[in-house]
């Protein structure tokens, strides 16, 4: 029997190419340093569904457009969550929204093909996150890693489990209380990456090399093997993102998520970091 044809969804924030039984998934909002919305999630969403059962797609390469991986969360997203009612006894807006992203990250993290995520220029907040469960990471050692959220004012609260499975707890609590950014180097000693390369030439010829060594392996193996190694680290991650929606509803919606989210809009520092505070 053949396989039918693949379809794939339509999607406006990110683009897709289909090559040899690859998936190129291009996060496409440059002018927002590609900065995640609900948009893009729900696009990122429906292409993992679509292929979900196709073992044709051997790979999933994760990149963003313009030169720059992903920014993050989008806030404006997050602010106009804050603004909608909360209803007594139903759900916190600003936590369902949060949440969506944990469902995103659950979704690639689970993905029965091997992810490849190319990180370059800015690979801030979620765009960390989604280097945290790639498979196989390349970064351009000029890319700007790093957890912004604390300064921000409330928690990086549906990555930071997935920055501890990847990095450790002791270096994932540094970089959280320091909200600090680090380059591609410094990404590859603490375990974030797995390769590190200096110019686009660099990047194409690592990509082609894991590419060659991921076509050796069988897709149902690779995923069986993914399968395996996600339940030996088996924890109750589903209730551990949804006490974390909760907990970075309670901190936006409070005294310095709201400051920390004016002065990003505002482009100024927030009252903690202030000069002399």
């Amino acid at each position: 029997m053949s396989t039918p044809e693949l379809v794939l969804p339509d999607t406006t924030q990110i683009k897709l190419r289909l090559d040899n039984g690859v998936l190129h998934l291009v996060l496409d909002r440059p002018e927002a340093k590609n900065a995640m919305s609900l948009r893009m999630i729900d696009e990122i969403m429906g292409v993992f569904a679509a292929i979900r059962d196709r073992r044709d797609v051997r790979v999933v390469v994760l990149r963003g457009a313009g030169g720059t991986f992903c920014a993050g969360g989008d806030v404006k997203d997050m602010a106009a969550s804050r603004g909608a009612p909360h209803e007594p006894g139903q759900p916190d807006p600003v936590a369902a929204t949060n949440r969506r992203f944990g469902t995103l990250m659950t979704v690639v993290d689970r993905a029965p093909q091997a992810v490849v995520a190319v990180l370059e220029g800015a690979v801030l907040g979620g765009g960390f996150g989604l280097a945290c469960v790639a498979d196989v990471a390349i970064a351009r050692a000029d890319a700007s890693f790093g957890l912004p959220e604390t300064g921000l004012g409330f928690p990086p609260a549906q990555i930071a489990a997935f920055v501890v499975r990847r990095v450790g707890l002791a270096q994932a609590r540094r970089l959280a209380v320091t909200g600090g950014r680090f380059d591609g180097r410094v990404a590859k000693e603490i375990g974030v990456v797995h390769h590190v390369v200096v110019d686009e030439e660099g990047i194409l010829r690592e990509l082609d090399g894991v590419l060659a060594q991921i076509r050796r392996c069988a897709p149902g193996a690779i995923a069986a093997t993914k399968r395996i190694m996600a339940d030996a680290l088996a924890m109750d991650i589903e209730l551990v993102l949804d006490r974390a929606a909760d907990l970075f509803a309670d901190a936006v919606r409070g005294p310095e998520g709201t400051e920390g989210t004016i002065a990003f809009l505002g482009k100024r520092k927030p009252a903690w970091a202030q000069d002399g505070a």
